[in-house]
């Protein structure tokens, strides 16, 4: 069959709408799909190789090449045929909210779902530690503090909760997690490594699983992508984009292990370091990417440069076509090119036409990227899944925050068992740069590339945490540079350490310790003769040898983002310390790089971590199981449950409500109160669910008793409108886009619009419904996929008209039921 998007000269937009193809020939009205890349029940390979098989040179390399939002319009999309967008560090919509993401996303989707084979785009942002680009996201603590938990299923939990606040923007794929053994704390990136051993980064890949879900095209999961590939944290000198110098047996044996354990796990995506081995940059590296990572390892997923990473690979400015055709040579399948992504487009095009590049190296990188795009259900369900949108920032994720924040603590000292500080009577004085400063705790990647100080998105800080924790005849006082304490208070916290920032400007060549802020607040406090516990915030261990002596107490909080309740349920015995130190803890700065095995003398050493012992307040009493939930507000693909809460002697953090299917459970959603909503259950189905309560100390109670509750059989639930949009037209023909929206206040599982077609007109072909035409009367009838409808959600479906020549109207009375 000939390639659909030569057949027509399309008028104002450069193409039609999704599956426009379909429309192109003269398939039989009710025609769901007119090729059979198009048809979701064939096979992956099947539709991508139908799909390949219309796609002209510009369409493919259009795949291999993602531009960055601030330097791509909705048309460049269109025109370009192109197959990704970014956003880099700190690039948002305004406003910076998830409404605000979900739109854009939806317009530039919009805008390739118009190209003529209607290919949606893939979207990708940097969420690192949560969905950090997006104020009032939840913000979890950075890798090197999820390392500190040694806690895989913890972390698999967090991927799930950030999968879920990704999704409710439109977000498709996820740059991270980052699998890099750092094994210079000098390098700036350290604190986005689990630990400076392989087993450590190995065993987290586990957060793989809990992005991608267990089907990609499940709801709320997105591509991972396992980064950056290979040795980036083995750089000489801990220098960022540096030169990582080893055997391969010791490059093998240090750093490929991590990105092997995501390979096993299926991860859909691997991103290249902008770091060299030994003198060759990676982005040109056909050895570690194709004959490696693709061929020993396996890896089918599509592999991407870093950020203008293939620009270096000849050591010149700017992107030539030795870089291009030596980054796609090696096995690069798409290029991250964000403001230059026209260059690249036209060099690769030079490169294939005068057979530097082969044409099958090109077939084999758009099949990778199309295979994850169909894998991802993206042809079926292109745009945002509304309903996780207001799961931004949710109670619950904030709650899970709060749990790894916990369980990320390190305690390096308590001298007099200090700690856990008693929670009621006495003053307590906080001070310190970063005891009331989300940005400091949060780090960099956070609303911004290198983040920043302040107040800059929600959350509890440090001090906050502090003050909520505190019981009857307990003050707390605080002064940032430690300004009014005296011998009055009984115990002085100082959150003391580093302030953001992100790679290139966080290598430290030189020193290592406190600044002259911090080190004059701790002399205050001294000089005041109370016990001081000092609480470091930073992404990395820090030059604190000199110093320790003078502390009563200190503790590893690494950069634990939004929810510094967290710490203040370790400072004050709510929950147990269980953190175990991901990195040696450096006796010098001289000492770096030290490692484990070594033969140096640490301060402290890989996994050394003080937990309070029987003397102290060791909270293992659970909470008392919550009362048998009820169901109520049951539709055909949810449901809401509620239960009397449970009590704790230090308070419940969250409940776990589990789905119960013979004697297996598994975790349905998780809550922060007594209440929660159930969302993407089956029609006419019975669900079994039950729930647990979990406090501070990760103490789980008994389960609740059950309740059964049996979804609808569907139906229309409430009002829908049909609004047409006029895509394109020409002298005997157009396209139309219809946009379905339910106006109720309950879910729908279907929709039927009816509209009236004039005289002469027919429906030559359709796509996203059903079509049926009676005279002049049109129904378009929902498919498997765009049936179901949230209040407010909408769905999309179009279709193209024929008409007598001259006749320049179109179908009208478009309703909705």
């Amino acid at each position: 069959m000939s390639n659909p998007s030569r057949r027509w000269t399309w008028t104002s937009r450069a193409a039609a709408l999704m599956l426009v193809a379909a429309s192109l020939t003269a398939a039989p009205p009710a025609a769901a799909a007119a090729f059979p890349y198009q048809d979701p029940t064939l096979p992956v390979p099947t539709r991508v190789a139908d799909l390949m098989s219309r796609m002209s040179l510009d369409e493919k390399l259009g795949q291999m090449t993602q531009g960055e939002r601030a330097s791509v319009s909705e048309a460049d999309v269109t025109t370009y045929r192109l197959g990704s967008v970014l956003s880099g560090g700190g690039s948002a919509p305004s406003p910076n909210t998830a409404t605000s993401w979900a739109d854009m996303y939806d317009r530039y989707q919009n805008a390739a779902l118009a190209t003529p084979l209607g290919i949606p785009m893939i979207y990708g942002v940097d969420a690192v530690h949560g969905h950090n680009n997006v104020a009032g996201a939840t913000i979890f603590p950075h890798n090197i503090g999820l390392g500190a938990t040694r806690d895989p299923a913890l972390v698999e939990r967090i991927g799930r909760a950030v999968a879920e606040e990704v999704s409710g923007t439109g977000i498709d794929w996820n740059f991270a997690p980052c699998l890099c053994v750092a094994r210079n704390d000098r390098w700036g990136r350290t604190y986005e490594s689990f630990g400076e051993t392989p087993d450590l980064p190995a065993s987290m890949a586990s957060i793989v699983t809990g992005l991608q879900g267990s089907a990609l095209n499940g709801p709320g999961s997105v591509l991972a992508t396992a980064k950056h590939y290979l040795g980036d944290g083995g750089t000489t000198g801990g220098t960022d984009q540096g030169n990582t110098q080893l055997s391969e047996s010791e490059l093998r044996a240090i750093h490929l292990p991590p990105f092997e354990a995501a390979v096993e796990r299926g991860v859909g995506s691997v991103m290249i370091s902008f770091s060299s081995w030994n003198g060759t940059k990676l982005h040109g590296h056909q050895h570690l990417i194709t004959t490696v990572l693709k061929g020993e390892l396996g890896f089918d997923g599509f592999v991407v440069s870093d950020w203008n990473g293939v620009d270096q690979i000849d050591g010149a400015q700017g992107t030539s076509a030795l870089d291009v055709r030596t980054a796609v040579n090696a096995g690069i399948d798409m290029v991250m090119a964000p403001t230059e992504w026209r260059r690249f487009i036209d060099l690769l095009r030079a490169e294939v036409q005068a057979g530097r590049v082969t044409t099958a190296r090109v077939d084999d990188a758009v099949r990778r990227v199309l295979t994850k795009k169909f894998e991802l259900g993206l042809f079926e369900k292109p745009l945002t899944d509304r309903s996780y949108t207001s799961g931004v920032g949710s109670a619950a994720h904030r709650a899970l925050a709060r749990e790894a924040v916990a369980k990320s603590q390190v305690v390096l000292k308590n001298a007099g068992n200090l700690l856990p500080l008693a929670r009621t009577g006495g003053k307590i004085f906080v001070a310190g740069k970063s005891a009331d400063d989300i940005g400091n705790q949060s780090g960099g990647w956070t609303i911004s590339w290198q983040g920043s100080s302040g107040n800059i998105t929600q959350g509890t800080t440090i001090l906050q945490g502090i003050r909520n924790t505190v019981g009857s005849g307990a003050t707390v006082t605080y002064g940032r540079d430690g300004s009014g304490i005296d011998n009055s208070y009984r115990v002085a916290v100082a959150v003391v350490g580093e302030t953001p920032y992100a790679e290139t400007q966080g290598d430290r060549p030189g020193g290592l310790g406190l600044d002259t802020t911090d080190l004059n607040t701790l002399a205050t406090l001294r000089a005041s003769g109370v016990p001081v516990v000092v609480v470091l915030v930073s992404g990395r261990p820090m030059d604190i040898a000199s110093q320790l002596p003078g502390w009563n107490a200190a503790v590893a909080a690494w950069l634990p983002g939004t929810e510094g309740q967290g710490v203040a349920d370790v400072l004050f015995g709510a929950a147990q310390p269980t953190g175990k130190l991901p990195m040696t803890w450096m006796s010098s700065a001289s000492q770096q790089p030290i490692n484990a095995g070594d033969g140096k003398t640490p301060l402290f050493a890989q996994g050394f971590g003080l937990t309070y012992g029987p003397g102290g307040q060791d909270d293992t009493s659970p909470p008392t199981a919550p009362g048998t939930p009820a169901a109520s507000a049951v539709t055909s693909s949810s449901a809401t449950l509620t239960w009397t809460a449970s009590t704790d002697n230090v308070g419940v953090t969250g409940y776990d409500v589990v789905r119960l299917q013979g004697s297996a459970e598994s975790v349905a959603t998780t809550a922060a109160t007594a209440s929660a909503s159930l969302t993407g259950l089956t029609p006419n189905t019975s669900y079994t669910f039950a729930v647990y309560a979990r406090d501070a100390a990760g103490n789980r109670s008994p389960r609740s008793g059950t309740v059964t509750l049996t979804t609808t059989g569907g139906g229309t639930g409430g009002g829908c409108t049909a609004t047409p949009s006029t895509q394109s037209q020409w002298g005997n023909g157009y396209v139309i886009q219809v946009t379905v929206t339910n106006t109720g206040t309950t879910a729908r599982s279907g929709w039927t619009v009816r509209f009236t077609v004039p005289a002469g007109h027919t429906v030559a072909g359709g796509w996203n419904a059903t079509f049926s035409l009676s005279g002049q009367n049109a129904t378009a009838t929902n498919v498997g996929h765009n049936g179901s409808l949230g209040p407010g959600a909408s769905a999309t479906f179009g279709f193209q008209g024929t008409r007598p020549n001259g006749d320049t109207s179109l179908p009208s009375g478009y309703t909705c039921t």
